[in-house]
């Protein structure tokens, strides 16, 4: 399969697909989950997820606040925007004039891995509410050592070729691939989010914005100013995480005096969808009051 994921066929079983719609912001057609009632909290998912990682969490925490879940640029349904609209400052004004279009100013903010380092920046620049930040599992410290130069650059050698995100759509159409990356990142997935991960998979468009988003990561300018923050921050680590490591919460507790540090004993990268009650209950309890 190539191209975006297709919603007229995917979506009609996509999880809590009742409250997705799409907009036109920013000059992207998104697609973003709106659901609940109460103070508007903003869900941020990870590099190369989409919305269905909020999809038992989310119907949670819809008792309590207003949720606006959106596929990041490049991933899910959402379209892939041109240049630097998938490094983590273009991404943030993307998401700034989404949330003014829907005219919604969150308060709270919720970020899985990338998709914390995100909020963040949307916090630290005053696009959103500092009302609170709960980073699961976030990705919120550059790559270390060689890393820092390899990963990159082989995103970006692999964008140069077309053909590439087709062969990779390809390979991961097994949901025993699939099985194995979930697995490679600490975490067990029942079936129904295996298989979102699988449709996803299957599409050369969402590998691609995958791929320019890694190629375009970069957190220098977050790490220098992210001593500016004043949100209330709750950094989740899960011990079993084997693609954020968990002293990485030590690292960004250390700069932020009001952070504080919540450590799983169990769960990988995906603790939030291993566990949703328990991801739910962390959640409202950082932001009680």
């Amino acid at each position: 399969m190539t191209g975006k994921p297709d919603w007229s066929r995917l979506g009609p079983a996509w999880p809590n697909h009742e409250a997705s719609r799409f907009v036109f912001a920013g000059g992207l057609r998104w697609h973003v989950q709106v659901m609940g009632a109460g103070p508007p909290l903003l869900l941020l998912h990870g590099m190369g997820a989409a919305t269905h990682s909020w999809r038992d969490l989310a119907p949670l925490l819809a008792h309590d606040f207003t949720l606006i879940a959106p596929d990041l640029p490049g991933h899910g349904f959402t379209e892939t925007p041109h240049g630097e609209g998938l490094s983590l400052p273009g991404m943030a004004r993307g998401l700034a004039a989404l949330l003014a279009k829907l005219d919604i100013r969150p308060t709270y903010a919720v970020g899985h891995s990338a998709g914390a380092a995100i909020a963040m920046r949307l916090m630290l620049d005053r696009r959103i509410g500092d009302g609170g930040l709960v980073s699961l599992n976030g990705a919120l410290q550059s790559f270390q050592g060689s890393n820092a130069t390899i990963f990159p650059a082989v995103a970006k050698l692999m964008m140069l070729n077309p053909l590439t995100s087709r062969a990779l759509a390809w390979r991961a159409g097994s949901p025993g691939v699939v099985a194995k990356l979930i697995a490679d990142t600490g975490s067990h997935l029942d079936e129904t989010g295996l298989d979102c991960y699988v449709q996803l998979l299957r599409t050369s468009g969402h590998i691609a914005g995958a791929l320019g988003m890694m190629a375009r990561w970069d957190l220098q300018a977050l790490e220098t100013d992210m001593a500016g923050l004043a949100a209330p921050v709750t950094l989740v680590a899960a011990e079993g995480d084997t693609a954020v490591p968990a002293s990485v919460a030590d690292t960004v507790h250390a700069v932020l005096p009001q952070s504080r540090v919540i450590r799983l004993s169990k769960f990988g990268h995906l603790a939030h969808e291993e566990a949703p009650a328990e991801a739910a209950a962390i959640i409202r309890n950082a932001f009680r009051g």
